[in-house]
């Protein structure tokens, strides 16, 4: 039976995906040290998150994840030293629920891990991973309501930090919940690494940086032709559709890497979620919690850059975009194409090409016609 195990439950937007890409990349190395990372990837600590929240559609993402907590548990419950579990929809889970997590982990000694940083760079960073996953909500309507769900991973049970440690720590002292402050950016990228590291008990001159992952954000432009694709595609509603096609493929591959401006929620939005955050900000102090880093870090400051609203998009700044997504499409689709007919006899290669090329004319018209709508 582990003597400890980490839960590392978020934020979302905090650098959790660095972490991960991380520990998963030196797995073997932090198994060394003992220190457990279980599971065969991390799709199944995703997994797990979603059997600990209850969540009702879990069984359309893979017959066995549904059975995902249950077998990290075994795992851990099998290892004599460390482990850790990481993903940030573990945020979201209700204090019955996480009541129950912990249950199973007989006698090891819990400590809960939240990364997090000030409230309106959160919310302007899940609202647009929110469009990556084929989201239509304007920016200042997310999250839509002040209500959470454990089975939903987008509302303010996975945003509001205070929140999430009261639901976390209700079966815990306050000096077992610890929380992580994004780097400030005059500082390392490492740096959260490094804090990372020292509070689990790894040694990261035996692990390699090489290879690690940040989730990067999308530009104003990007998000708004995005948003305005998503009112036409049709057909991409399963979460690995969206996952493999709208936010891998089309964000992530095509749109993130055009850079692009930042941007800020309207002037009223950023009032109310400074307020939001101020409050977030006391209650943790109040609480004792283990703050790694400056709790003042997690405060919206009172002077921002100036950023434009996505509402200011203009269509022609989106008529570029889309320009420019169709010509690299246009080279996937031909890339692809050569692929195919060298797979295929003579005899189905003109059938093999002719698929691809409809599909290309399908897309055009798609983002040409969101285009149009804006």
């Amino acid at each position: 039976m582990a003597q400890r195990v980490f839960f590392h439950i978020g934020l979302p937007k905090t650098g959790t995906t660095y972490l991960q890409t991380l520990m998963w990349n030196n797995h073997q190395a932090l198994k060394s040290q003992g220190i457990l990372l279980p599971g065969e990837s991390g799709r199944e600590h995703l997994w797990a998150s979603g059997a600990v929240r209850e969540d009702p559609n879990l069984c359309r993402r893979a017959p066995d994840a549904p059975h995902a907590w249950e077998r990290l548990t075994d795992e851990i419950n099998r290892w004599s030293d460390t482990a850790v579990v990481s993903h940030e929809f573990f945020a979201a889970a209700s204090a019955e629920q996480v009541k129950q997590a912990m249950s199973v982990l007989g006698d090891a000694e819990v400590d809960v891990v939240v990364t997090a940083r000030d409230t309106l760079s959160l919310v302007t960073a899940r609202w647009q991973e929110f469009v990556k996953n084929g989201s239509t909500a304007p920016i200042d309507e997310y999250p839509p309501t002040d209500e959470t769900e454990p089975a939903n991973d987008w509302d303010w049970g996975t945003l509001d930090l205070a929140d999430v440690l009261r639901r976390w720590g209700a079966s815990l002292p306050s000096e077992r919940l610890h929380v992580l402050t994004l780097p400030k950016p005059s500082e390392p990228r490492e740096t959260l690494w490094l804090r990372f590291a020292d509070l689990v008990g790894i040694d990261p001159a035996l692990c390699s940086t090489e290879g690690s992952v940040q989730n990067e954000s999308l530009g104003i432009v990007e998000v708004e032709l995005l948003r305005r694709i998503n009112r036409d595609l049709k057909g991409f509603s399963s979460a690995q559709d969206r996952g493999n096609w709208i936010r891998g493929y089309l964000a992530q591959g095509k749109l993130v890497p055009r850079g692009g401006e930042k941007f800020w929620p309207s002037p009223g939005r950023v009032a109310e979620l400074r307020n939001r955050g101020d409050r977030i900000v006391e209650e943790v102090i109040a609480a004792g919690y283990h703050v790694i880093g400056d709790v003042e870090d997690l405060r919206t400051p009172a002077e921002l850059p100036s950023r434009r609203h996505p509402d200011s998009v203009t269509d022609a700044e989106i008529a570029a975009a889309a320009s420019s997504v169709i010509a690299e499409m246009m080279v996937d689709v031909r890339r692809l194409t050569r692929e195919n007919r060298a797979l295929q006899s003579p005899s189905k290669a003109e059938v093999v090409v002719a698929a691809p090329v409809s599909f290309a004319r399908r897309a055009a018209r798609r983002l040409l016609t969101a285009v149009g709508r804006g």
